[in-house]
């Protein structure tokens, strides 16, 4: 019979691809069984250097308005914006010639009163007295009230000249030579930057947290300061974190403060970035996140009993850090829990096909977060 030769090749094909889908098959089964093999590990006890990042406000440690204590023209500014001052330097002018001539009226009237004051005191010295006691009295009244008076005119002539009141860098100015001021007009801003404030808001559970924990923070912490730029301020802060009496009911945060000097002047008042609180916890618990699973908002292990049954396990999660967990409570170092396999498993199956896995080699190049 003659074989038609569609037919030939169809048959040709057949032949050829079943040993190819036994081999197909043969992997399958492989890799069934390779993806049954359950890896097992432990939790790790050793000493983690955990971080904690916070947005922080930059502030300089005093920060002040330089206001006018005068009216008048603003006849001299001796500065400019950006330029560093020292205390004592003048830095304003207001046009004096109104408190000048003030100061010198009272002064004459001070004068006009010593002499009426010398002269009561010869009338009553004099045998017999010519006055009583009580008029020299009113005189010496009447003289210090014309010094008190030629006092307060020559302070408010000083109150014309403008001084710095500590060093620091003056900030942009509100008011231009010429102009026409009034008492309590800002002038600029003078700021502080030998030492800066640096001010990020904490959670209330760290708060209680590192209040818990005071005596040996000041051994195993280091805040470091990130700037915008993300390059880290070179100048590390006082030891003496300050805390603030109050909690912002809002966000539930309160303020923390972290000095810094700042000899080379390069923060400013008003920058932000980012405080790094880097803190070792000893003897900490800790394991892979990817052993974890999350139900609702609690996490839970598979714990392995010596029978090979598996257990589900809650756990309080303390720190997290990239791909592991610092534990709080719920394991220790001598549990066994699934690694790899986590979703192949249930409460109280038994294990038959798994492997252990030591936990430095489990911890090592953790790249895989929590199924």
């Amino acid at each position: 019979m003659k074989v038609s030769p569609i037919l030939a090749i169809t048959v040709a094909l057949i032949s050829l691809s079943l040993p190819a889908c036994g081999n197909t098959h043969a992997q399958e089964k492989e890799s069934h069984e390779e993806q049954q093999k359950i890896v097992l590990t432990s939790p790790l006890e050793k000493d983690v250097t955990i971080t904690q990042k916070y947005v922080c406000q930059i502030r300089s440690q005093r920060y002040i308005e330089i206001r006018a204590l005068q009216d008048g023209y603003l006849e001299a500014i001796t500065v400019k914006e950006g330029q560093a001052v020292k205390q004592g330097d003048v830095i304003f002018k207001i046009k004096p010639i109104l408190y000048e001539a003030r100061l010198n009226a009272e002064r004459a009237e001070a004068t006009l009163a010593l002499l009426e004051f010398q002269n009561a005191e010869k009338l009553f010295n004099s045998v017999p007295p010519v006055i009583s006691y009580r008029e020299v009295l009113l005189a010496q009244a009447k003289l210090d009230k014309a010094n008190a008076k030629a006092d307060l005119a020559a302070a408010e002539l000083a109150f014309t000249i403008v001084k710095a009141p500590f060093d620091g860098i003056i900030d942009r100015l509100q008011q231009m030579q010429g102009s026409l001021v009034e008492k309590k007009d800002v002038l600029t801003t003078l700021s502080d930057n030998s030492v800066m404030w640096v001010y990020y808001n904490v959670p209330e559970a760290r708060y209680l947290e590192y209040m818990a924990n005071m005596s040996q923070h000041h051994e195993d912490q280091r805040i470091e300061l990130v700037l915008a730029d993300g390059s880290e301020f070179k100048n590390a802060p006082s030891k003496v974190v300050t805390v603030e009496g109050k909690f912002n009911n809002e966000t539930g945060n309160i303020p923390f403060r972290a000095d810094f000097p700042n000899p080379d002047r390069l923060l400013r008042h008003g920058q932000t970035g980012n405080v790094l609180i880097h803190r070792t916890l000893k003897d900490a618990i800790v394991i892979p996140q990817r052993a974890t699973y999350e139900i609702l908002d609690k996490r839970y292990v598979y714990v392995v009993g010596k029978d090979n049954k598996v257990h589900s396990r809650p756990i309080v999660v303390d720190h997290e850090m990239d791909d592991i967990f610092v534990i709080k409570k719920g394991l220790d170092a001598n549990d066994k829990i699934v690694l790899e396999g986590v979703r192949q498993v249930h409460d109280g199956s038994v294990l038959e096909n798994s492997e252990f896995r030591k936990p430095e080699e489990a911890l090592s190049g953790q790249k895989f977060h929590a199924e």
